[in-house]
């Protein structure tokens, strides 16, 4: 099976993922999603989506919960670290979900802000959805990783690299993403965006290696080399203790919304 979908908007290049190093260096990311877990309060007998599902860890907590949940991802790598705990885990592209009026919730947990057509999205997660299903998500908001992002663009600048279309996550302000809800026909219960900063265990080089990809795309590994070491330093006032300590700038969106029961 390929690396890519046909058909697939138009999004920044290079981001690959490895379940053993995500499971290295983005155990947290799970970890932090207990929040918007407790959000979805899966009852046993519904049926959930979980959309973007990675490597499963809360694939699994939903399923323990007795519901039944099918996991989606579009990795490949992912899935099959996925159905490795046991979980009904399918490659399938967000883009084009298969499913309509099958679940009573959709849940997505750090996945959405990778996905930069949100209003299809949207739109196939609506068709998923029975009439009063629910939706449930949790992911980077306007503001996240900001300093990150800075960072990367002026150290790729410096060496005279255009950062446009490297640029690989849709960061939403509250405002637009209700907007965009409502034009779908959801009705918001609850959105808010959250600081988050995060401790970064294993710290920022190796989060820009599992994260931000897309920035590094094609270039040689000399110059890559220089642009991560600028792109540390320029981070290390803001970002690092000074001992080797790292967080993210993290701003995540957390929505509950609901669709009409007729």
């Amino acid at each position: 099976m390929s690396d890519t979908f046909e058909d697939q908007p138009p999004q920044a290049p290079g981001q690959r993922w490895d379940a053993r190093q995500y499971a290295d260096h983005a155990d947290f990311v799970p970890k932090l999603g207990g929040d918007v877990f407790d959000l979805l309060a899966a009852q046993p007998g519904e049926r959930i989506l979980d959309l973007g599902c990675g490597d499963g860890a809360l694939t699994e907590r939903i399923g323990k919960a007795g519901a039944e949940v099918v996991g989606v991802d579009a990795s490949e790598e992912m899935i099959e670290a996925a159905l490795a705990r046991g979980v009904d885990a399918r490659r399938i592209d967000a883009y084009q979900l298969p499913f309509d009026q099958e679940f009573d919730a959709v849940f997505s947990n750090a996945a959405l802000h990778w996905m930069l057509d949100p209003q299809t999205v949207l739109a196939c997660i609506k068709r998923a959805l029975k009439p009063g299903g629910r939706f449930v998500a949790e992911f980077g908001g306007h503001g996240n990783v900001a300093a990150i992002c800075t960072a990367l663009i002026a150290s790729l600048q410096f060496r005279g690299i255009s950062a446009k279309h490297r640029h690989p996550w849709y960061f939403p302000t509250v405002e637009e993403y209700a907007h965009l809800l409502e034009t779908v026909g959801f009705k918001v219960d609850s959105i808010e965006l959250i600081a988050r900063p995060t401790k970064l265990p294993t710290g920022m080089a190796n989060w820009l290696d599992t994260f931000a990809s897309p920035f590094f795309h094609g270039l040689d590994d000399d110059i890559k080399e220089t642009v991560m070491d600028n792109t540390l330093n320029l981070l290390s006032h803001s970002l690092s203790d000074g001992q080797g300590h790292w967080s993210a700038d993290y701003v995540r969106l957390r929505v509950t919304a609901h669709l009409p029961t007729a």
